[in-house]
């Protein structure tokens, strides 16, 4: 027993000192932007230490993200509570120009628990999502997308009442998001038979040629069957980060299944090499 309580304490001291030792990660916001925070857990509550930072996230329905915000003034603290117990803290600093909106708070950043756990349990849980955090990170970063209101252009293209556009392209760590629409103005369902993306290259010389190569997506968010006559679909394709000369461009191409309402979308290099 008296070895076992001295384990006991000597994790226990070595945790604080670590605590103590540690440095917080700093997030910094303005007046004019949304700075977005995702957590692991949803969020039970999040207090910041001043008045010119506000943290907003919703209160009624735990959701696992919340908006930062903060006026010109002193640095102050941000603490965040999962539904789970985890604690996160942060520094919060106003900056006017912001590199960063969007940060994806992993569990290993929580500097504790409010409630005691099982060391077995944090081993297991953190084990469980390690394994399918990159298909998580694509499933909470797609959703954000989806509820922006951000357009990097018109890239557009319609068919018998079929439009197919990309409403925005957004590079995030080394992958490019791709937020797609499809609209159906017509009287017929559509019925999806695939949406692919390939890189077409415009062979010089005499012979000139058209070459494509498929890309194959990483992750796709909320894509389609079937689009009802009258309504609209937005979805996500996620690739690995490509670049393209100026004698290449990317094809989205749309096919009807048992149909003919079927769309080439072609988007010019420059979309592609800025995006978002």
């Amino acid at each position: 027993m008296k070895t076992i309580i001295l384990i006991f304490i000597v994790s226990i001291s070595a945790f604080a000192k670590a605590q103590t030792n540690s440095t917080l990660d700093t997030i910094y916001a303005n007046d004019t932007k949304n700075v977005a925070l995702f957590f692991p857990e949803p969020i039970r509550q999040g207090i910041t230490g001043s008045d010119n930072f506000v943290f907003t996230y919703n209160r009624e329905k735990e959701q696992y993200f919340g908006l930062l915000q903060a006026k010109p003034g002193q640095e102050s603290n941000l603490l965040v509570i999962n539904r789970n117990g985890s604690i996160f803290s942060y520094i919060v600093r106003y900056k006017k120009q912001l590199s960063k909106l969007n940060y994806f708070i992993p569990l290993s950043n929580s500097i504790g628990n409010e409630k005691p756990l099982a060391i077995d349990s944090i081993q297991a849980e953190t084990s469980e999502k390690s394994i399918d955090n990159r298909t998580y990170y694509h499933h909470k970063f797609c959703s954000y997308l989806l509820n922006r209101n951000q357009r990097i252009g018109r890239i557009k293209k319609r068919n018998e009442g079929i439009v197919l556009s990309v409403e925005n392209i957004v590079f995030d760590k080394e992958e490019l998001y791709f937020v797609i629409l499809i609209e159906n103005n017509s009287t017929l369902d559509y019925d999806l038979n695939f949406l692919n993306l390939s890189i077409e290259t415009r062979q010089k010389g005499k012979k000139k040629s058209l070459q494509r190569l498929y890309q194959e997506p990483i992750y796709k968010h909320s894509l389609p069957s079937k689009i009802v006559e009258g309504k609209l679909i937005r979805f996500v394709y996620v690739l690995p980060k490509f670049s393209l000369s100026d004698d290449r461009r990317a094809i989205l191409e749309l096919n009807e299944k048992n149909g003919e309402r079927n769309i080439e979308l072609k988007i010019s290099h420059r979309y592609i090499n800025n995006p978002n």
